[in-house]
């Protein structure tokens, strides 16, 4: 059972040396109590306190790491919303083949081969589940012959699946899964080969409250020696799948429930490509750790993968690229030089626009913390000086043979000071928005 702040406190060494980062250890306690902080903070915390400090200090989900040529982690979770810190593993998207499938090589090598690029980050599906309608062993073998990404194996007959795990030694997948009739055989078989399992804790038969037969049956996992376990929820539509997933999620976090302090699992398949795609961006977006589809299509992943990454983006540290000197469409001494900040969106807002154009330009990034243009100016961030530091810095006037430099419309107003800061430079005040760019470059710069 976790520990309030005071029981805490008396487990720590009381010094209040303020290594920790908080003025007290009373401070430190509450924190810890709270879950925002982590035990590693105090360096003289004893080994004997650490034991018993442990469940206080452990995230309240457990981290799950799906492991195979690449891996996907999901739980660790701390807060119900992102806004109050941070969302940490990024929900794993999963895609469902059927082990009958004749084509099942080559739908599993184009949803392999499938790679977007966004904001500099190359997204990506992360892995397959393969359901036992067949020899599952040997749709295994055919998988692993066009990808190594991790797998979820969909079936209840132990033997089946003790078959195909044998074939992924040094991995590590997940079984789906187990419930009241199967979850012995199941669990055996997880334990053998370190497997997650994903445990389904319906009980129609007994009629109780679906919460309290998903915690039995956890516990019940985990006496078999199954530490490892994902939640599979279920629900009959969007209301009842939003309900239980957050329900689930607040009794773990805010009530410290163990037994229910696990990710989960989420089906999105539907009647319908669009369907399909509400149900897991919804999936995405409140809680899941896995989202399973059953349809590959790049209209309806490319957005899933976009919303994933803005929602499992840190708030407090913002997408950046690195500050540099980039080039634009194979520009020459006579192109100009455009100055931006390195706030991810804001950097391919004007590549892209330029890019697009065809113009050729060379394109300074400066270091300003990951803000956009306006944001930086006002907090001091991208001024005269650190422009002119960036240009000198990355030796621009040694690729140019007419200085020109271009600022953003927005911050107009540093053209006087980049002047004396440049003064062999010609400062241009190009339009405040990157639409605007390529009709500023035909008309204002020949």
């Amino acid at each position: 059972m976790a520990l309030s702040g005071i029981q805490i406190y008396k487990l720590l060494p009381q010094t209040n040396c303020k290594e920790c980062g908080f003025p007290t250890c009373l401070a430190f306690a509450m924190k810890l109590a709270a879950k925002q902080v982590e035990l590693g903070a105090c360096p003289y915390v004893s080994d004997a306190s650490k034991k018993q400090l442990a469940e206080s200090s452990a995230p309240p989900i457990r981290l799950i790491t799906l492991k195979a040529g690449t891996q996907v982690k999901v739980g660790n979770e701390v807060v119900m919303f992102r806004h109050e810190k941070t969302f940490y593993n990024k929900t794993g998207l999963f895609l469902r083949v059927k082990a009958s499938d004749p084509d099942i090589a080559k739908k599993v090598a184009a949803a392999d081969a499938y790679k977007v690029n966004y904001v500099g980050m190359d997204l990506t599906i992360d892995g397959f589940a393969v359901e036992a309608d067949g020899d599952l062993a040997a749709a295994v073998k055919t998988i692993r012959t066009v990808t190594q990404r991790p797998l979820i194996l969909i079936g209840n007959d132990a033997a089946a699946l003790d078959s195909a795990l044998g074939l992924l030694a040094g991995e590590q997948a997940l079984i789906y899964a187990a419930d009241s009739s199967n979850y012995e055989p199941l669990a055996d078989t997880a334990k053998k080969h370190k497997a997650a399992l994903v445990v389904n804790g319906r009980d129609v038969a007994m009629q109780r409250l679906y919460v309290d037969a998903l915690a039995d049956l956890t516990q019940k996992v985990q006496a078999k020696g199954v530490d490892d376990m994902v939640l599979d929820l279920g629900g009959k539509n969007m209301s009842e799948a939003l309900t239980r997933s957050t329900q689930v999620r607040r009794l773990a976090i805010k009530s410290n429930l163990r037994a229910l302090g696990y990710p989960t699992i989420f089906f999105a398949a539907q009647n319908g490509v669009e369907k399909e795609a509400v149900y897991a961006a919804q999936a995405i977006a409140k809680y899941a750790g896995f989202v399973v589809l059953d349809t590959f299509s790049p209209e309806m992943l490319y957005p899933l993968l976009v919303l994933r990454e803005n929602i499992y983006t840190d708030p407090q540290k913002p997408i950046q690229v690195t500050p540099g000197i980039y080039e634009i469409n194979s520009p020459t001494a006579e192109s100009p030089v455009l100055i931006t900040t390195n706030f991810s969106i804001t950097y391919f807002s004007v590549a892209n626009e330029v890019e697009g154009s065809g113009l050729p330009a060379w394109l300074v990034v400066t270091d300003a913390e990951g803000m956009s243009v306006l944001t930086a100016w006002a907090a001091g961030k991208f001024d005269a000086e650190r422009i002119a530091k960036a240009v000198k810095g990355f030796d621009v006037a040694s690729k140019v043979g007419r200085k020109r430099i271009v600022l953003p419309g927005h911050v107009a107003v540093l053209s006087g000071e980049l002047e004396e800061e440049l003064s062999d430079w010609e400062i241009r005040v190009g339009p405040r928005e990157a639409v605007d760019l390529p009709a500023f470059m035909k008309q204002a710069l020949n």
